[in-house]
């Protein structure tokens, strides 16, 4: 990057900057580079515009293959000489390794292009890799415009077969297509926070009776573009349920689609410590973003998935009943026999149990809903939280908790949807909620299922009056169907 130049007594006197970078990668998944690059911008900057990529031969002596290259407007609080440290740690963080040399092919590479108006990049105009991207978002600083040297990169080659969209031989419409389990690295905001994490997509559309079949190829292409669109959402943390949200739209879209369904499910980690010997470490979750798109708008829906233990109440009511009748043969009494099982846990089978969480609210109130809270809600519903790491003290302290508060799986669902209705109870009765339980048995072959879901007013006069209400299921919130959804 050139030096930047700016009157130090300037940088003071602005609080805020606009200013304008390019960014370039000739190595790897180049567009995966720039996508990473942008996302570890936002940490300092807000991202106003991002231009389309633009690809060109490496020139001027520089080494490696063909370069791919943006323009993005920013915004920050950082001046110009901390702005440019700041984007030399952005480099090393995506993989550019230190002591690149100046012409060597890279990972990424991020130049300061205009700094609150003032092109700071030395002899831009003879860097047309850089002044192309720039032009399109900001003309009023520079004249480029593509050529032969610089081409705006088209989604693909262009042939005039097109078998998806000719007329099948049996004319019946199908209520799914489309991929499932995809894995991208994704760049996400949890609570705040954000990190890099391994996602995984399932994206289907409906199919008309009159096409052959939907675009598969086109799926993956929509990925990274709904990323640079969540990316240029100004003071739009990426939210995993905004960028499901802006994948389903794009479905709709470029598929000819009555509509769409994405879900996208992240691993993520939360900070947490053993319950007694008090040993940190990271526990791993599930987050989930689930959302409907059709011609009349949209719909997501956010949630969590945790594991945890619970102790079979039937079991142990049944072995309690029999200590009881051994405890008074040997000469208790029943009431000191009663008070015994009362103070000692009861033995019972156990199961490893996997919850889940599913919260819908309007757009004003979707800050609203952290992860965390949500993980907390699970957890709590169970016989007791598990961990990666115990000391013996630790397992002690879990497998007493869980025999002291035992559980059906229908008490771990009926538990996550009250724990969510208390948390959120300044929400309006027009907020979702799913909850969810399996626990895989320990003694038996199968595993054991629970669900329960509705709205938060068809819940909350359900346990006000005592009878059962109809309620609102996942499908109907998002507008879509249940296998879509549900799968």
């Amino acid at each position: 990057m050139g030096s930047v130049g700016i009157p130090p007594a300037a940088r003071r006197e602005l609080t805020v900057h606009d200013l304008y970078v390019g960014i370039g990668s000739n190595l790897g998944d180049r567009q995966a580079n720039i996508l990473a690059a942008l996302q570890r911008l936002r940490a300092r900057a807000q991202i106003l515009v991002v231009s389309a990529f633009y690809e060109s031969e490496a020139a001027g002596g520089a080494q490696g293959p063909a370069y791919l290259n943006v323009a993005a407007a920013l915004r920050t609080e950082l001046d110009a000489q901390a702005f440019v440290s700041f984007a030399r740690d952005v480099e090393l963080a995506v993989g550019r390794a230190r002591g690149t040399r100046r012409l060597e092919a890279r990972p990424i590479d991020l130049d300061l292009l205009v700094f609150d108006g003032q092109i700071v990049q030395p002899q831009l105009d003879a860097r047309p890799y850089n002044a192309v991207p720039l032009a399109e978002i900001a003309p009023q600083l520079v004249d480029a415009a593509a050529n032969g040297l610089v081409r705006r990169r088209e989604r693909g080659l262009r042939f005039d077969t097109d078998r998806q969209s000719e007329e099948p031989e049996v004319r019946l419409s199908l209520s799914r297509a489309g991929v499932s389990r995809v894995r991208r690295v994704v760049h996400l905001e949890i609570d705040g926070r954000p990190a890099v994490y391994n996602g995984e997509f399932s994206m289907v559309a409906d199919l008309a009776a009159d096409r052959s079949g939907v675009h598969m190829s086109r799926f993956a292409e929509i990925l990274e573009e709904a990323t640079l669109d969540v990316l240029a959402g100004a003071n739009e943390p990426a939210r995993i349920e905004r960028l499901a949200e802006a994948i389903a739209r794009e479905i709709v879209q470029s598929q000819r689609a009555i509509r769409a369904d994405v879900r996208l499910r992240a691993r993520f980690g939360l900070e947490r410590w053993t319950p007694v010997s008090g040993k940190r470490g990271e526990e791993t979750y599930t987050l989930i973003g689930i959302a409907h798109a059709d011609e009349s708008g949209t719909r997501r829906i956010v949630g969590v998935e945790a594991e945890g233990m619970t102790a079979c109440p039937c079991a142990q009511a049944m072995v309690r009943e029999h200590s009881m009748h051994q405890l008074i043969e040997a000469g208790f009494t029943e009431t000191d026999a009663r008070r015994a099982l009362d103070v000692l846990p009861v033995t019972t089978h156990n199961q490893r149990g996997r919850g889940s969480i599913l919260v819908g609210v309007p757009e004003t109130q979707a800050d609203v809903i952290r992860a965390e809270d949500l993980v907390e809600i699970v957890e709590n519903s169970m016989s007791s939280e598990t961990y990666d790491l115990l000391k013996r003290p630790d397992e002690f302290f879990v497998v007493n908790k869980a025999h002291h508060n035992p559980k059906f799986v229908e008490d771990v669902v009926r538990g996550i949807l009250f724990r969510a209705l208390e948390m959120y109870a300044d929400l309006g009765d027009d907020t979702f909620v799913f909850a969810s339980q399996i626990n895989e048995e320990s003694i038996h072959k199968h595993d054991a299922f629970a669900e329960g879901f509705g709205l938060f007013g068809e819940l909350r006069a359900e346990l006000a009056t005592g009878l059962p209400a109809e309620k609102t299921d996942l499908a109907a919130w998002l507008g879509t169907r249940p296998s879509a959804v549900l799968a």
